[in-house]
């Protein structure tokens, strides 16, 4: 099959996306881990942001909404961006944010495990053998 127009107009749009991505990140001050090449980490203590890359996602974490706040403004100068606001879904798992506690869970994939096998009208119980 003959590719007629890939993402971003570009056949090696992925590679290109990430290489550009990857550049940039390094000229304002990020070091990729050398464990996970999707994240990245700047700064210590309370300045730290760490970033998190999925394809043309980013997930910003840090102390500091400040920061963070900063970082974007960085970002926008180089790339055309929307800003989605705090994280409630990502990757299948349900992301819940409030004072001093961040709860992930996979309800919503568990959920859709479930309705495929056709087990939404089975009766649950905790010991289902004798």
């Amino acid at each position: 099959m003959k590719l007629r127009k890939a993402l971003y107009e570009l056949k090696q749009a992925p590679r290109a996306w990430n290489a550009k991505l990857d550049q940039e990140l390094q000229k304002l001050g990020f070091v990729r881990s050398e464990e996970e090449h999707a994240v990245y980490k700047r700064g210590s203590g309370s300045s730290l942001l760490l970033l998190g890359v999925y394809v043309d996602d980013l997930i910003i974490c840090g102390p500091d909404k400040n920061n963070i706040a900063e970082f974007k403004k960085e970002m926008y100068r180089t790339f055309s961006m929307s800003d989605l606001g705090m994280l409630s879904y990502y990757l299948g798992m349900e992301v819940k944010q409030s004072p001093g506690q961040i709860t992930i869970c996979q309800r919503a994939y568990a959920t859709k495990i479930v309705d495929q096998c056709g087990m939404t009208v089975c009766n649950p119980a905790d010991t289902p053998m004798e």
